[in-house]
């Protein structure tokens, strides 16, 4: 497997990491920190601030580590596009086993609204997401999203229960770590299936060089694809610091490739 020193990952020379002040970091910050200080790439700290008022000195040799709203900030001072969510590939669209759909605040509270529909899962298609997702069973339950457009579009899904639920750390298509994170650890996930979705999606030219894509059982005991997560920031559920640092620069290897020039 390569490192992130090696010929395939040429161009990132530096990087900053977010800190939360006082030279705080969250895990996945820390683990990128360590990785680099191993490999002894230079790097760092900033605080959001620094981001939203572009003091950063970014070029396309720079590697950004953050949560969300600093990565958007870093592409957009970089004249990188932002990547269109893609939670729910469509050449993967077999390994949900459930109804998913596109909707929007308005439509989700005339359902509630009406009392006769099931429970629905519903979370924002932005990804400065206005809300966390959430489950949504009663006119009640719209108090969570009070106060954001009845415009705002949303991502919906029948509700399921996940026996447990994993993440799969990406790298290249090569599959660099399965960790489970909530539910029972002794319901294994179908390993076959996994790396199945994963060539499909390297196929169909929907994967990204670094990405995490989460898997869980259902009730049934199918293996069902519950989200993938762009590689560029996710969070670190037991991932050893190099593969976590190997997704993330991969990710932003593709991201500068794309820079407006």
């Amino acid at each position: 497997m390569n490192s992130l020193v090696s010929l395939s990952m040429p161009t990132i020379t530096k990087a900053f990491i977010q800190e939360l002040g006082n030279g705080k970091l969250e895990t996945e910050e820390q683990l990128v920190a360590e990785a680099l200080t191993q490999k002894g790439i230079p790097f760092s700290f900033f605080t959001a601030k620094r981001i939203r008022r572009r003091q950063l000195p970014l070029d396309e040799h720079s590697l950004v580590v953050g949560n969300i709203p600093c990565i958007l900030g870093a592409l957009k001072q970089l004249n990188i596009p932002t990547p269109a969510l893609n939670d729910y590939p469509v050449c993967l669209q077999s390994f949900l086993h459930r109804q998913i759909w596109q909707s929007t605040l308005s439509e989700l509270a005339t359902r509630l609204e009406r009392g006769d529909y099931p429970a629905i899962f519903a979370k924002p298609c932005s990804r400065r997401k206005q809300f966390t997702g959430a489950i949504f069973q009663s006119e009640v339950d719209l108090a969570q999203v009070s106060g954001i457009s009845k415009h705002e579009n949303l991502i919906c899904s029948e509700v399921v229960h996940w026996r447990s639920e994993y993440r799969v750390y990406v790298v290249r298509s090569q599959i660099r770590g399965i960790h489970h994170y909530e539910g029972d650890p002794l319901e294994p996930i179908d390993r076959d299936a996994v790396e199945e979705a994963i060539r499909i999606l390297n196929e169909s030219g929907e994967a990204y060089a670094g990405y995490a894509i989460d898997f869980g059982v259902l009730d049934s005991g199918k293996t069902a694809l519950i989200e993938m997560n762009d590689g560029f920031a996710v969070g670190a559920y037991g991932v050893s610091a190099q593969d976590y640092t190997d997704m993330v620069w991969s990710r932003w290897e593709e991201l500068l490739s794309q820079m407006a020039t």
